[in-house]
């Protein structure tokens, strides 16, 4: 994809968050002058469909058109009436036991994007979203007050054995990055092996 306003559309739409524009120069290695040029570019492709450009500051992100806020309230309202599902559960207890910790955290334990899980949860308010102290570009997600009062904790560290499925979240996530490491020294070994044919 050569096409800059299309590959900031694409990342905008993969992170569901602000992103820096500094760190889009950065991760599109390209100047900031050519990055501004492509988000005013992104603008006008936008004009008249669901998605406008929000921007503050320094940061900017995908969000729905004001024309479409009648059919989008109604959705909420519609999530709000469903259960969590087993995706919303999971990434919610991840969100208790391990939190306040970063997308990115999570989708490392559950193994699968969790952003459409994530705003599901900020919607209903038993998720919120921190800046991450030291890095302005980070978000972290942690529980909210209204969620501790629907599980009757005063705080975290009251949940039901809280201390015993941290511990084993930390397990599952140090097993997991043996197996990774482990993988990736297999893969180098092999490649390594790997007799090399001349012609």
């Amino acid at each position: 994809m050569s096409n800059l306003s299309a590959q900031i559309e694409a990342i905008l739409f993969f992170k569901s968050e602000p992103v820096e524009k500094r760190w889009l120069a950065k991760t599109l290695n390209t100047g900031g002058q050519e990055i501004e040029t492509a988000l005013e570019k992104l603008k006008e492709e936008l004009s008249g469909h669901g998605l406008v450009l929000l921007e503050k500051d320094d940061s900017v992100m995908l969000g729905t058109a004001p024309e479409a806020s009648p059919l989008i309230e109604s959705l909420i309202k519609e999530e709000l009436s469903r259960d969590l599902g087993k995706a919303g559960l999971e990434t919610l207890a991840i969100v208790l036991y391990e939190g306040p910790l970063t997308r990115a955290d999570i989708d490392y334990v559950r193994g699968v994007n969790s952003s459409f899980i994530l705003r599901h949860l900020l919607v209903r308010g038993l998720v919120e979203r921190l800046p991450k102290p030291g890095d302005a570009r980070t978000f972290l997600y942690g529980p909210t007050f209204q969620l501790l009062q629907y599980l009757g904790a005063t705080k975290v560290e009251n949940l039901t054995e809280y201390a015993k499925i941290r511990q084993e979240l930390s397990a599952f996530k140090e097993l997991k990055t043996d197996q990774i490491n482990n993988d990736q020294s297999e893969t180098i070994t092999t490649t390594n092996s790997t007799p090399s044919t001349s012609t």
